[in-house]
């Protein structure tokens, strides 16, 4: 009897112990300043994982308002319900926020109270896809990075809405109802470290103004897009991912050397209406250009170094470094012409 009692409170020792020392675990790791000061309620709405205390999950619950955030929360999940207005009361204690989702919910430009979203100080994360906007709400924390506002109904940006925006590293604005009047040329102003901008499925005739210089990412499909400017990437050198499929860019809107730009690795100009291949640049590796009206490929031509250069094993380093064609959607009939097959060495695959 007494070691069936010991051994009773040996293992409930065990377990307390083993207990603690997860908490613990849980404390040191995430470690907000002064967890000690929080206390763990859990609105009656959400979902608090015991295992990952600083989250809050309360989407898809038909919620109509976000409930009160605990202090203690820093990633909180709210899409998929049917919010229509942020207000300040909600997060009066939750000063230690980074990551919000309000996807797919019922959100309104007049429905954010003002000034709410600039006091997040520390917000990094902010995900407003599949509401009611109409313009991108203003002012914004400062810190963020990622801001995403695809599939709204946005058609306005208001002046400076960006300008405060130095750590901004993504900005999407895709499916959305802007037009070329919508992006002025200090629209982007003040977004020196955007990285990727995705301004896919609008309803632009032109290539926008002022790009900011350090964007790696341009995605500007399923637009109106006519012509490309000359020299218009000279402005965004370290370009190196471009999209301009579905558009309406024909040979004439596009510049001698327009693409014959030696940042750029992925060109994307699928659904247009090309007749022809444009110059390339010896450093792309990409090339989309399926569904044109382009009727016969001459890799002399298009091969932006000569012939006899790429022929030249001693000059390997400089050769052509595509590796990836598709010309398929054209009126382009088989064989594949040997002179293509000469210039681009590292080409494994082309579809035709």
């Amino acid at each position: 009897m007494t070691l069936k009692v010991y051994t009773s409170l040996w293992l409930l020792f065990l377990v307390n112990s083993v207990c603690t020392r997860i908490v613990r675990q849980v404390y040191d790791e995430l470690d907000p300043e002064h967890w000690s000061h929080y206390t763990f309620e859990c609105p009656q709405e959400c979902f608090c994982p015991p295992s990952f205390p600083n989250a809050l999950y309360c989407d898809n619950k038909g919620l109509k308002e976000i409930p009160a955030i605990p202090a203690r929360i820093w990633y909180l999940y709210l899409q998929n319900n049917l919010i229509e207005t942020i207000s300040e009361k909600p997060f009066v204690n939750a000063t230690h926020l980074r990551w919000i989702n309000l996807n797919k919910n019922k959100i309104t430009n007049g429905g954010i109270e003002s000034g709410v979203l600039s006091r997040m100080k520390r917000l990094l994360y902010l995900f407003l896809e599949d509401n009611e906007l109409e313009e991108v709400p203003a002012p914004l924390p400062v810190g963020l990075e990622q801001l995403r506002l695809a599939r709204n109904k946005i058609s306005r940006i208001p002046e400076g809405a960006f300008s405060n925006l130095e750590n901004l590293t993504m900005l999407d604005l895709h499916h959305n109802s802007l037009l070329d009047s919508a992006l002025q040329s200090d629209t982007f102003q003040g977004l020196n470290n955007l990285m990727q901008l995705n301004i896919a499925k609008n309803s632009l005739k032109k290539m926008p103004l002022s790009i900011p210089a350090n964007t790696l990412q341009l995605f500007l499909d399923n637009n109106s897009i006519e012509v490309i400017p000359e020299n218009y990437f000279n402005a965004i050198p370290k370009v190196t991912f471009l999209r301009l499929n579905y558009n309406k860019l024909s040979d004439d809107g596009i510049p001698p050397n327009g693409f014959n730009v030696s940042s750029i690795l992925d060109l994307q100009l699928s659904h247009n209406q090309l007749t022809k291949i444009p110059p390339i640049n010896a450093h792309l590796e990409h090339l989309h250009l399926d569904h044109n009206k382009i009727k016969n490929v001459n890799g002399t031509q298009i091969c932006p170094v000569s012939i006899a250069v790429a022929e030249d094993y001693s000059f390997y380093g400089n050769i052509p470094r595509l590796r990836y064609l598709r010309l398929d959607g054209n009126e382009i009939q088989p064989p594949i012409p040997l002179d293509i097959m000469i210039c681009f060495q590292l080409l494994q695959a082309i579809v035709i």
